[in-house]
């Protein structure tokens, strides 16, 4: 599929907001979705709509066997076994299961990221003794420091595949090597950032990754799904987080008997519908050739470097190169301490939506930026025009607040 040509399949592109179109810049919090992923999920309503995994009727049965079909799919596109995805409410639930299974004590090593999402960061600083590799001076990950910490010999390293406010992306190959070689880690991935690019697509046939944890509603799927991958041995040694129906085999007065994986992790009734979106949102992302993908990023990537660094008032966190990034632009506005009259202002007058705050990686914010930052995430319906128009109307509102 052309990636110019998709911005058709969004419904929400075709509304106007005081008679301007609206520019979506906010993928890297959630993205929009294609019909094909609205149709699937109104479908299951309005066709079936009835529980999965429980009854024997026609209805449940049909409903189950699309659902497991979504599984099989994800194992496919990346390359694993069918009972190593385990559905979750999305990559930070993917995360605090695994922190919180692995029955890590307070003076485990974990080794993470400065520019990892709080949800890469919280659940092993409460599970264990988190150390966070810094950034080098071009604002991408220092691998030296990486080096110097594997030498801890940490139980668990845990990778950022892209960092959701520099937008870095991590030679994740490099270092799961390093981290095997070193000390033979549990390797732990947040791909919720990668996983929408098919240029980036992870392959844990060839990547030797323990687990990683995406999720649908940052690759054109819905909202309260997402996916846990882990090697079945992992897997298996893992404790769930949730227990309930669903994950037992049987239960009698004296105990129970747990389910095989992956369903010994998915107690309650799941997100069926929204797993279904997933299904399609997946199916429309194979659409896109992996060059095209990262042809089209590297250049919203440049376009969004290139407007930052044409402009004296604007602070760009990470490094100024459209390789091994995405496009994303967290920008600090000198002299303007509050961010959110410019956002409002972007979104009511010039209909561009982008997001301003700490984007859940607030230390790396805090010391990078000195405070909060107006963020700009570019993705496949986007196009560089829309970046250029983004700076032009910062340019007008920011004369007209006196910043310059």
């Amino acid at each position: 599929m052309d990636l110019v040509s998709c911005k058709s399949d969004f419904p929400v592109l075709e509304r106007h907001i005081d008679e301007q179109k609206i520019t979506y810049l906010d993928s890297a919090a959630t993205s929009l979705k294609p019909r094909s992923v609205i149709e699937a999920m109104s479908n299951y309503y309005s066709q079936n709509g009835v529980n999965i995994h429980r009854g024997k009727y026609y209805l449940s049965e049909e409903a189950s066997d699309s659902y497991e079909r979504v599984r099989y799919s994800i194992a496919q596109y990346l390359g694993a076994y069918g009972n190593e995805i385990v559905f979750t409410k999305g990559t930070t639930e993917a995360l605090n299961m695994v922190a919180y299974g692995l029955n890590l004590q307070s003076d485990d090593i974990v080794v993470g990221f400065l520019d990892s999402h709080h949800a890469q960061m919280l659940p092993w600083r409460r599970a264990a003794d988190l150390r966070l590799v810094n950034l080098n001076d071009e604002g991408g990950i220092d691998l030296d420091h990486y080096y110097e910490l594997l030498k801890l010999k940490p139980k668990v390293v845990v990778l950022t595949h892209c960092s959701n406010v520099t937008g870095t992306v991590a030679p994740i190959d490099q270092m799961t090597k390093a981290a095997k070689e070193a000390c033979d880690a549990i390797v732990v991935v947040d791909a919720a950032q990668s996983m929408p690019h098919p240029h980036l697509r992870i392959d844990v046939s060839k990547l030797d990754v323990d687990f990683v944890a995406f999720s649908a509603h940052k690759m054109l799927g819905p909202t309260g799904v997402g996916c846990l991958y882990g090697k079945s041995a992992r897997l298996n040694e893992l404790r769930p987080l949730v227990v309930g129906g669903g994950m037992v085999d049987w239960v009698d007065m004296e105990g129970s008997q747990e389910r095989k994986i992956p369903h010994r992790f998915e107690a309650g009734t799941p997100a069926i519908a929204s797993t279904l979106g997933f299904g399609a949102a997946l199916n429309y992302l194979k659409q896109f050739g992996e060059e095209a993908s990262l042809a089209h990023t590297e250049e919203l990537t440049e376009a969004i470097i290139k407007g930052a660094l044409a402009r004296d008032y604007i602070q760009l966190l990470g490094t100024k190169s459209a390789k091994n990034r995405c496009a994303i632009g967290s920008l600090r506005i000198k002299g303007c301490e509050d961010l959110s009259d410019i956002a409002r202002s972007l979104s009511d007058s010039y209909g561009i939506m982008c997001r301003t705050g700490h984007m859940c990686a607030q230390p790396i914010v805090d010391q990078q930026m000195g405070g909060e930052v107006l963020r700009i995430s570019a993705y496949i319906y986007n196009t560089t025009e829309e970046i250029d128009r983004f700076y032009q109307s910062l340019d007008e509102l920011v004369y007209f607040l006196g910043l310059v």
